[in-house]
């Protein structure tokens, strides 16, 4: 089979006019970045749409260093609803250079169920993560050159700095950095570090902001640091949430794309969900529900991350809900939850398959305590037996589950139709009830904390470090308790613990620290040893990449 590049270039792509126009957006609005990629601006938004629109969520099992594929099926949900005659988009989130770059590859889809053109999206597409990076440093430096100006006044400086830097790379050696050494004008000597660009508490501002008044807004309520008076110290203190918004004028705009079958991709917004809230922007997806019948989005790694999040922080703040949720799992998966060796996953095993369905299970059973309907998805490789696939089927048909086998990565729109049709007839005759969410917004955040960690991970007590109190303490003294939680932590266990997988029992979880992240309204609690800032493997994606005769290879 052709790589995913090869076969992103025998696709004969439309110009986005055309895309646009047969969405029914007006082509007049759009804001063209070459031929095949364009803008459409927020205030196309229709909120009277919105109702007659269904939201499909797709979110997975534990995920695994096997893979899951939670993007080819999205977009592949999407392409077997056109194939049956529904009007679908699909809305993503933006790739990332460092996993693009470093060991997860890009985020496009892959084999005949793409974004297009991959390459673009992968890498600099319409410039959002770099003004991401831009505006998030130069807060930094404005921040610098105040504390530099105000040195030695306690009145205006900090005896806390809370605001970092921030790379779309994967580099370990930038966690821990010393800024200011030699000379004194230099600046003052720091101890500081990076994060990763989707880390950025501005990347969740712009994937929860309304419009660019709202955004400017969030960004001037971003706290910086501490003052000798114990007051949060924000951006607009500095005056300067204006500049940092005019960085971002453009990037608050969603990005439309089309799909390797010609089909409207909306794609923006980048946040991960092990570090942050993972999902795309809020105006992304509602636009693409103003201008489709069905949109079909994601969340980032696992439903205990990803779905938690998206249901209790984007929902909410967005006032939107999904009609229904797929659960993707895949064969491989399952056998490594259920104890098979990496090396052996292409081996028949229904012993693991079978234990590994204990995952799977917890995910359902978190997904209906949000009243949503669910559906379970089998993405399918090549090499997947259909007697270990009907070990699933056998097991949703007995849970009343409904099921269906995914295989647009091989066969497009085509190899989505069976899942496509079941989806709409599940919405039809049996849609999600309204949202449940985890904690009431009038729940302190210590609660809020307690319930996802003991309902959705089934944690058996949550302890909180001397940090953590603090941070408790200083919230509640603020009058901030009611903004909804997002936890960080490992993406491979329902536990801190990336060993513990299948489904994790009798352990208890450490929240480390916490992050106000006033801004984007919403709590960070990081749980268990979590890095914003990723390294690179041993052997990086990176080498796999080439440009030859002006040709990208390795890209993926």
């Amino acid at each position: 089979m052709l790589t995913d590049i090869e076969i992103a270039n025998t696709v004969e792509l439309n110009k986005i006019k055309q895309i646009a126009k047969t969405s029914g957006i007006p082509v007049e609005e759009i804001m063209n970045y070459g031929k095949y990629i364009a803008k459409v601006p927020v205030d196309l938004i229709n909120e009277n749409n919105l109702k007659q629109s269904n939201l499909i969520l797709v979110t997975a099992i534990t995920p695994t260093k096997a893979g899951i594929g939670k993007t080819t099926v999205s977009i592949g949900i999407s392409l077997g609803l056109n194939k049956i005659g529904k009007k679908s988009s699909v809305a993503l989130r933006e790739p990332s250079l460092g996993p693009c770059f470093g060991m997860k590859g890009g985020a496009a889809g892959g084999g005949y169920s793409q974004v297009l053109p991959m390459e673009n999206i992968n890498l600099h597409f319409t410039g959002d993560f770099h003004a991401v990076t831009s505006a998030h440093n130069m807060i930094t430096a404005l921040l610098d050159n105040y504390l530099y100006q105000n040195r030695g006044n306690n009145e205006k400086n900090l005896k806390e700095i809370l605001w970092k830097r921030v790379l779309d790379v994967n580099d370990r050696s930038l966690r821990k950095v010393i800024t200011g050494l030699g000379s004194p004008t230099n600046g003052i000597p720091t101890e500081t570090g990076f994060d990763i660009t989707p880390a950025s508490e501005i990347m969740a501002i712009l994937c929860l902001a309304e419009n660019l008044d709202d955004l400017k807004h969030r960004i001037g309520e971003i706290i910086l640091g501490i003052d000798y008076n114990n007051q949060p110290f924000k951006v607009k203190q500095l005056g300067i949430e204006g500049a940092i918004t005019v960085l971002l004028k453009d990037t608050i705009h969603p990005n439309i794309v089309q799909t390797t079958e010609n089909t409207p991709a909306f794609v923006h917004g980048g946040p991960f969900a092990n570090i942050a809230h993972g999902c795309n922007s809020i105006v992304a997806t509602k636009i693409a529900m103003t201008f489709s019948d069905y949109v079909v989005t994601e969340a980032g790694f696992g439903a205990d991350l990803g779905a938690e999040k998206f249901y209790n922080i984007k929902c909410r703040i967005g006032n939107i809900k999904p009609s229904l949720t797929v659960i993707v799992a895949t064969l491989q998966g399952l056998k490594l939850h259920g104890g098979a060796k990496q090396d052996s996953l292409k081996q028949p095993n229904p012993e693991a398959i079978s234990k590994g369905l204990e995952n799977l299970d917890q995910h359902i059973e978190n997904i209906h305590s949000f009243g949503q309907t669910t559906v379970v998805a089998l993405n399918k490789y090549d090499f997947d037996m259909e007697n270990e696939i009907n070990i699933i089927r056998k097991h949703c048909n007995n849970k009343n589950i409904p099921f269906a086998v995914n295989n647009s990565f091989q066969q497009g729109g085509n190899g989505a139709v069976e899942l496509a049709k079941l989806i709409v007839e599940t919405i039809e005759n049996n849609p999600s009830k309204p949202l449940k969410y985890t904690y009431e917004a009038t729940d302190d955040v210590r609660t809020k904390i307690e319930k996802i960690t003991t309902r959705i991970y089934r944690a058996s007590n949550v302890q909180f470090s001397d940090r953590a109190e603090k941070m408790l303490k200083y919230i509640t003294e603020n009058n901030i308790d009611n903004y909804p939680v997002c936890i960080a932590k490992t993406q491979y266990s329902f536990s801190t613990d990336p060993k513990m997988i299948g489904v994790a029992k009798n352990f208890k979880i450490k929240i480390n620290d916490i992050v106000i992240n006033n801004g984007a309204q919403f709590i960070v609690a990081i749980a268990g040893e979590i890095m914003r800032m990723p390294g690179l493997p041993k052997i990086p994606n990176a080498a796999n990449i080439n440009i030859i005769n002006g040709r990208i290879e390795g890209l993926s």
